[in-house]
């Protein structure tokens, strides 16, 4: 018998057009962005599915982002018996996973990536922080290097190959250079309008902190693992205080993936736009079934 994880991707993997199928062809993805839009003042329809400027802003992507997953995922348990043993999610993917795992409603889930986005976006003033992907360089090599540069840290451990840094702008330069000499085989600068994961959004964890002090969070229902110790949640007392660090700490995404491995998972439903946590998933293992859920279609061709 499978055991099935749901997993999430986060932001960067938004584009214009996303879940339409969803809306125009279904009730249930219909009532989920109609909804969305009641909730957040704006049009979400219009956020997701028409070219515009806004749905790469962090305050708008995060909220279109889990409106999106949120009714993807709908669709697909309405539409099939498959059913998460296990979920995930990549930073704000993480969101999702509350929802798939019964701790979070998914209006909750809308409103508080809707703060979230916004807190972030405000952290800190554009131009002072960054980020950048380090390519073919080994983890520990790469903590290892950055250990002496002030105001750097690893954002995102994606996959092997592929490590996030995060920090002040010049100081996310130096590493950069470093790491070249150190045998990385690219530095990429990603266009990100914050340092994200970094020590820099630790004011902004604590407000989002705030936010969620209203929330409601049950226990539970089925184990998620959290990015910021790539273990299972299974105490509800866990979530407000691991989504708080969330903000400012490293995603251990790669180890979230190792950790669902280990207990058995092999097979993996990725359920957003694009086919990022698939790519990490051909560079962790293998062994292992992996579907992408980011059209109507594709739930059709999902079978276990």
């Amino acid at each position: 018998m499978s055991r099935v994880a749901f997993i999430f991707p986060g932001q960067g993997a938004q584009t214009a057009g996303m879940g339409r199928d969803f809306y125009e062809q279904t009730e249930t993805g219909k009532q989920v962005y109609d909804r969305a839009t009641e909730l957040l003042g704006f049009s979400m329809p219009e956020l997701c599915f028409e070219k515009n400027d806004r749905l790469d802003i962090t305050e708008y992507t995060q909220a279109a982002m889990v409106t999106t997953s949120i009714a993807m995922m709908k669709v697909l348990m309405e539409q099939t018996s498959i059913r998460p043993d296990v979920a995930a999610g990549l930073s704000l993917g993480e969101y999702c996973a509350l929802t798939a795992a019964g701790v979070m409603a998914w209006e909750d889930a809308v409103t508080t990536v809707r703060q979230r986005g916004i807190l972030m976006q405000e952290a800190v003033p554009a131009g002072i922080g960054s980020m950048a992907a380090v390519l073919a360089l080994d983890s520990k090599v790469i903590e290892q290097v950055i250990e002496n540069i002030d105001n750097v840290q690893i954002a995102n451990y994606n996959c092997p190959g592929q490590i996030v840094i995060s920090g002040k702008k010049e100081a996310v330069e130096l590493a950069g250079i470093k790491l070249k000499e150190a045998g990385a085989k690219r530095v990429i600068p990603l266009n990100v309008s914050g340092p994200f994961h970094s020590k820099m959004l630790e004011h902004a964890g604590e407000k989002l902190g705030k936010v969620l002090e209203s929330v409601c969070v049950n226990a539970p229902v089925i184990p998620y693992a959290a990015n910021v110790t790539a273990e299972y949640v299974t105490d509800v007392s866990q979530v407000k205080p691991l989504l708080t660090r969330q903000v400012s700490s490293s995603v251990r995404w790669q180890q979230s993936i190792e950790t669902m491995l280990a207990d058995g998972v092999d097979v993996f439903v990725e359920i957003g736009p694009g086919k990022t946590l698939s790519g990490f998933m051909r560079k962790i293992t293998r062994d292992v079934t992996v579907f992408n859920i980011e059209k109507l279609e594709d739930i059709e061709k999902l079978q276990l």
